[in-house]
């Protein structure tokens, strides 16, 4: 088998009778049968190919493949962003009357669909402390159908231990989900570890220079069934345009995450040495409760480093307004480095309280390491604590 950097690379649709060497974008709504009879056997399933890329596109599909390729899965299914990824995996998979089981620690929008847009249809969600499994089987109940977790969490960066979730949802036959965002198919595989889906925002490193918005879900074929059979009508389709940049994107992504990664390292053990950081997370450093739990399932550390600055709240906007480099905004995975306060903006929706058992602190930021020189983020980060 080849491996992930090549498959990344020579993953393509199936070249055109011009010979092009990069993949051609599929700009198209629809398609054109051959005759009237071709038309009914497409729209009936009785033939494969494209009926209308609202269901399907060649230049989407090579995105599908190559992140099926990278995560180990059966089949995948790509959406026009991320949460529109997360919101179609469990609208396709679960009744009314049914329940997840989730880590308490997951992304602000998550939380809303949680708590607030799933009830209106009785879907309900308990949550869990992050690997309290004791606490994790105390909370199944027979309504439970979906096992659902981050790591490392956004923004807390805490480590779930895939093995042992994958053993809970096996032995109360619980679908089991993964959101691996932030480690991207080359640092970390979850269906190795027994996951069922796992969940990208591609918007994020797949991407990996800010430019547009995509999601993807990769795993068992059932399941990429149902949620494929309620995409086609509900219509979170991933655009043939961004398909193909995101596609060609996943040729660096293992380049990339190799930098993101040494760069967030050095910087990380640097602020651990600062006056001004009460603390620093990063699944790397050997301070991080979950550090042999991510050496054991990560190949990197990943890009994100978050630090608890001396001050709090009002520290915490100085630091941000006195950035000179660094951009501020609420994206990640970025070709530049971004700083960003997740109690005001990411998961400002959540309440205090909720944001403290997570451990979104008011003075927490939340670093996603770019590409620049290493000397150059610290230099700007150093001078803005200063």
């Amino acid at each position: 088998m080849k491996r992930k950097a090549t498959q990344a690379i020579r993953t393509q649709t199936e070249r055109s009778k011009f010979g092009e060497h990069a993949s051609p974008i599929y700009m198209t709504s629809s398609y054109v049968f051959e005759n009237a009879e071709h038309m009914r056997a497409m729209f009936a399933g009785e033939e494969d190919g494209n009926v209308y890329s609202r269901y399907s596109n060649p230049t989407v599909d090579e995105f599908i493949d190559k992140i099926c390729l990278l995560e180990n899965a059966e089949a995948g299914w790509a959406t026009a962003s991320g949460m529109a990824a997360v919101f179609t995996t469990f609208a396709a998979l679960l009744d009314a009357g049914d329940e997840v089981l989730s880590s308490r620690s997951v992304f602000g929008s998550t939380h809303k669909l949680f708590t607030q847009i799933f009830p209106k249809w009785n879907i309900h969600t308990n949550y869990v402390s992050v690997n309290d499994f004791d606490e994790w089987e105390e909370a199944i109940t027979p309504n439970t159908k979906i096992l659902y977790l981050e790591t490392p969490s956004n923004p807390a960066l805490d480590i779930v231990d895939l093995e042992k979730a994958g053993e809970l949802a096996k032995k109360h036959d619980l679908i089991y989900v993964v959101d691996n965002c932030f480690t991207t198919p080359i640092i970390q595989n979850p269906i190795d570890f027994g996951a069922d889906l796992v969940i990208h925002s591609a918007t994020k490193y797949i991407d990996g220079q800010g430019r547009g918005l995509g999601g993807a879900m990769a795993g068992k074929q059932e399941l990429i069934d149902e949620i494929e059979a309620f995409a086609r009508h509900s219509g979170p389709c991933l655009s043939p345009f961004n398909a193909w940049m995101l596609s060609k994107s996943l040729e660096t992504l293992e380049l990339r995450m190799e930098r993101h990664s040494s760069s967030a390292l050095e910087i990380a053990k640097r602020l651990q040495e600062h006056p001004s950081a009460e603390w620093v997370k990063y699944p790397f450093l050997e301070t991080h409760p979950g550090y042999e739990t991510a050496q054991k399932q990560m190949t990197m550390g990943g890009g994100i480093v978050t630090f608890g600055i001396k001050g709090g709240l009002d520290a915490g906007r100085n630091f941000l307004d006195a950035l000179e480099m660094l951009s501020l905004t609420a994206n990640l995975g970025d070709s530049r480095t971004i700083a960003t306060h997740p109690a005001s903006t990411t998961h400002s929706k959540l309440s205090e309280e909720e944001r403290q058992k997570v451990g979104i602190t008011q003075g927490l930021i939340r670093l996603s390491i770019g590409l620049e020189d290493v000397e150059d983020i610290w230099e700007d980060i150093e001078q803005a604590l200063g």
